[in-house]
C-alpha cells in the first residue's frame, strides 16, 4: 500500500489544481472534513490519503471510469449516487462531464480509534464492493443532507454533531457489505442516564464529544447514541440543543448580558448562530424572545 503525501484529502483538493472549484469548506477538527466543489470534466485523479472519503452526487448525468481500491469500473452517476474512495490508495477517475458533488472524508486513525470496540471485520475502513460504482442508500443520504443543513446553521460542525452523523454513516456503509454492528439492546441504565443529563448541563458552554459522554457511562460512542436514544426519545445532539436554548431563553429573561455573551454561554460561536437556533426552534430572534417575555403579549412554546 502506498503512503500518503498528502495528510487529508481536503488537503490535496484545496492545493492543487481543483482548488478553485471549491465552493464550501467545513471541518469539525480532525473529525470530520466536509468539502462542496463543481469541477470541470478531467482527470480527477488523487493521491494515497489516509481518509475514507464518500462523494455524493448532487446534480448526476456524468460518466465515471475509476479505480477506487476495489478494480476498475465506468458508470454514469444520477443525482444521489454516492461514490466511497477506499483509503490510502491511490485512485484513478476520469469524468467526462461538468459535476456538483458533496464530500465528506473520514480521518482513518481518528474513526478506527472511535470505533475499535464497534468495527468487527471493516477495522481498515475499507469496504470492498462499495469502491467498485456508484451506490443508493437513503440512511445516508438524509444523514449527510442533515449534516451539512446543520452545519450551515452553526457553522462549523460540533465535535457531537460530526461524531453522530460519522456513526450513523459508518454504521449504514458496513450494513451494505454485510458487516453490521451489533447492535445494543434496550436503553440506558438510570444511573447512566442520570450522569450523562448532568454532564451536558454542567458543560453546557464546551464542544463537548459523543465519545466523551460514552465513555462517563463505559460504553462505545456508537452503542451510547442509540442507547441514549432510546431511553431519552432524542439523540444527544437534539437534546442538547434543547437545553441550550432553554438556558438561552433563562438567561435572556432574567439576565441583562448582550446576547452575544449568551450565545458563548450556551457554546454557541457566535450571536449569530444562536440567532439562527432562534429562528429555528422559536420563529424568532433572541432579543425578540427578551422583549415577548419581558413584555408577554402571548406565549411562547419551543419546539
Amino acid at each position: 500500500m502506498s503512503m500518503a503525501a498528502y495528510s487529508s484529502y481536503t488537503q490535496w483538493y484545496c492545493e492543487g489544481h481543483l482548488a478553485s472549484y471549491v465552493r464550501t469548506m467545513k471541518s469539525s477538527g480532525g473529525m470530520l472534513n466536509l468539502l462542496e466543489g463543481a469541477p470541470p470534466a478531467g482527470d480527477m485523479s488523487d493521491p494515497p490519503v489516509p481518509d475514507l472519503v464518500l462523494h455524493y452526487d448532487m446534480m448526476g448525468g456524468f460518466g465515471v471510469t475509476a479505480d477506487l481500491g476495489s478494480g476498475r469500473f465506468s458508470a454514469t452517476s444520477r443525482p444521489g449516487n454516492f461514490l466511497l474512495a477506499a483509503p490510502n490508495f491511490a485512485n484513478s477517475i476520469s469524468i467526462d462531464n461538468h459535476h456538483h458533488i458533496r464530500t465528506i472524508a473520514f480521518p482513518i486513525g481518528y474513526w478506527t480509534r472511535l470505533l475499535e470496540n464497534t468495527l468487527d471485520r471493516v477495522s481498515s475502513l475499507d469496504f470492498g464492493a462499495l469502491h467498485r460504482g456508484p451506490f443508493t442508500s437513503t440512511i445516508i443520504q438524509s444523514a449527510q443532507r442533515n449534516l451539512w443543513r446543520l452545519c450551515d446553521e452553526e457553522g462549523a460542525p460540533s465535535r457531537l454533531l460530526a461524531q453522530a452523523a460519522g456513526c450513523e454513516i459508518l454504521a449504514e456503509l458496513c450494513r451494505l457489505v454485510g458487516s453490521p454492528f451489533t447492535s445494543a439492546r434496550g436503553g440506558l441504565a438510570p444511573w447512566a442516564q442520570r450522569r450523562c443529563l448532568e454532564l451536558m448541563r454542567e458543560r453546557l458552554s464546551e464542544d463537548i464529544s459523543l465519545d466523551e459522554l460514552a465513555a462517563e457511562v463505559r460504553l462505545s460512542p456508537f452503542h451510547f447514541a442509540r442507547m441514549f436514544k432510546q431511553s431519552v426519545g432524542v439523540p444527544p445532539r437534539v437534546h442538547l440543543t434543547r437545553l441550550r436554548v432553554e438556558k438561552a431563553c433563562d438567561l435572556l429573561e432574567t439576565t441583562d448580558l448582550q446576547v452575544t455573551e449568551i450565545a458563548q454561554e450556551v457554546g454557541y460561536s457566535s450571536n449569530q448562530v444562536l440567532a439562527r437556533v432562534f429562528l429555528k426552534h422559536l420563529h424568532m430572534s433572541p432579543s425578540d424572545y427578551r422583549r415577548a417575555v419581558r413584555h408577554p403579549v402571548r406565549s411562547i412554546v419551543l419546539q
